[in-house]
Formats: structure tokens, C-alpha cells, sequence
């Protein structure tokens, strides 16, 4: 986050909260089980196993493959669309809108296997965004190790580092922090079909990278 210029920085926290969002009505859908967060995931899988609840661990892992191909949608899509890192980023995040959609979609016809499934893997899709050479630079759907910057530079700015490093982890924390909450507010209210909303945020996010400057995409 650090490395990046402040429209970087605004793209990564508004799509936290995306990320938040979703993952709060997928939460709430399946019970509590995470469509962005695997790491939590993960440890239900394993008190499911432990338990011997294997319907929990088949969810948990079908969850979970339906991220990772995800991870590896968004992954071709940046392989495909060339070096140039506007229409990379526009290339992820439309397929990222296009999965929202069909989720949502899936949601008015009542196939809500499918809409789980799309929103899955629009969240593993998503991380490609920030992206260089194959890897995430920029965690958008999982924030621990944004608390453990938030921590680190917190110190290192009481030993005479940068004082305010830390904000944009703080930010991008608080940006799923407040998604989370307003989707979890927008479930109580339109249920599933709020992955409408999710979608048309997505599509803004989309258009939103083409007016990005050129300085900050030569970051």
C-alpha cells in the first residue's frame, strides 16, 4: 500500500470494502462460512474434520477450490491482456463485475448454488488486480497482515520512522471492516439480491480505473 500513490491506495480500499461486502453475504447465506476469508475457512475445516462434520468440511472445501479458481481466473486474465496496467486492472475488475452479475442473476432465478459460486470466485478473482509478476502486491479480501503492518509501523513510527505509514493499512482494514457491516445491513434487507449492489459497485470500480493518472499507474 505504501509503494502505491493515493488514487492506488483509494482503488485497494474501496475494493476491501467490495470484499467486505460480499463476504458478509455469503456469511451470512451459508451460515458462516467465508466466500473471501479462507484462512478462517480453513480452521472451520478443521474442527469439521476433527468433529467429524463432513458436510461442514465438503462446504468448506468446495468453497475454498471455487476461490482458488478464482486466484487463477483473475491470474489468466492479467496474463492475457498484455504489460499495460490500466487495461489489466479493467480487464480483472470486469471479470469480476460479470461474476457479481451472474451471481446475482443466479439469485432471481433461485439457483443460489450458483450465485455462492459466482461471488466465490469473483473474491479470488479480485486479488489479481493488484498484481506484479504473478503475485499480489495489495490483500484485498483478507487483512491480517494489513493489523500486522498496522502494528509494526505503528512502533516503528515511536522509534522515529515515517509517523503515518500506518494509515493506509488502517484504511484498508476499516475499508472491509465497513463493507462487512453494510452488507450484512443490505442482507437483512434484500437478502442475496444484494449482490445487485455488489455488482453495479464493481462495474463504478470498473470505469473508475480508466481515469486513473498515468503517474500513478507507472508506480
Amino acid at each position: 500500500m505504501v509503494g502505491y500513490g493515493r488514487q492506488l491506495q483509494g482503488l485497494a480500499i474501496a475494493l476491501s470494502s467490495l470484499a467486505g461486502f460480499v463476504d458478509a453475504l455469503g456469511f451470512i447465506t451459508l451460515g458462516g462460512v467465508f466466500v473471501s476469508f479462507m484462512s478462517g475457512n480453513s480452521t472451520r475445516l478443521s474442527v469439521g474434520a476433527a468433529d467429524g462434520a463432513w458436510e461442514t468440511v465438503a462446504l468448506i472445501g468446495g468453497v475454498t477450490a471455487l476461490f482458488v479458481l478464482g486466484v487463477m481466473l483473475g491470474s489468466v486474465v492479467t496474463e492475457l491482456t498484455g504489460r499495460d496496467r490500466r487495461t489489466r486492472k479493467t480487464a480483472v475488475l470486469a471479470t469480476v463485475t460479470a461474476l457479481l452479475t451472474i451471481g446475482a442473476a443466479a439469485t432471481l432465478a433461485g439457483w443460489t448454488p450458483i450465485a455462492v459460486a459466482a461471488m466465490t470466485a469473483a473474491m479470488g478473482t479480485e486479488n489479481a488486480v493488484f498484481q506484479r509478476q504473478g503475485e499480489t502486491t495489495v490483500a484485498l479480501t483478507y487483512m491480517t497482515g494489513a493489523l500486522v503492518k498496522i502494528g509494526q509501523r505503528l512502533v516503528a513510527a515511536f522509534f522515529g520512522g515515517p509517523r503515518w505509514s500506518w494509515l493506509p493499512f488502517l484504511g484498508l482494514w476499516s475499508g472491509l471492516v465497513t463493507g462487512a457491516v453494510l452488507g450484512a445491513l443490505a442482507h437483512h434487507v434484500f437478502g442475496l439480491h444484494a449482490l445487485w449492489i455488489a455488482a453495479v459497485f464493481a462495474a463504478a470500480m470498473t470505469v473508475a480505473v480508466r481515469f486513473l493518472s498515468e503517474h500513478e499507474l507507472s508506480d
